[in-house]
C-alpha cells in the first residue's frame, strides 16, 4: 500500500463517532495517528487552527473529513491505497 502521507484522526475521549472512525480505519487496514484533543492541548490547538471546531476529523493527505462519513472515508481510503 502506498501512502501519500500519514493518516491523522483528531478525537476526544468520550466521542462515539471517533470510535467509529477508528474502527473503520482499522477494518480497512489503514494505519493512523490518533491525536486526542482531551489528552494534549496542542492537538486541540492544531484542530482549532485548521478551522475545524469538532471531532472526529480525519486527515488523509489533503482531505479533511468531519465526523463519521463512511462514503467520504471509503473514497479517501481507496485513493490512499491506489
Amino acid at each position: 500500500m502506498s501512502q501519500a502521507g500519514p493518516v491523522i484522526v483528531y478525537t476526544s475521549t468520550h466521542c462515539n463517532y471517533c470510535k467509529q472512525v477508528k474502527a473503520f480505519l482499522a477494518d480497512q487496514g489503514v494505519a493512523y495517528e490518533e491525536r486526542n484533543i482531551d489528552a494534549d492541548e496542542k492537538f486541540a490547538e492544531e484542530l482549532w487552527n485548521s478551522g475545524m471546531r469538532s471531532v472526529p476529523v480525519t486527515v488523509i493527505g489533503d482531505v479533511k473529513i468531519l465526523g463519521f462519513n463512511q462514503a467520504q472515508l471509503t473514497r479517501a481510503v481507496a485513493e490512499l491505497q491506489a
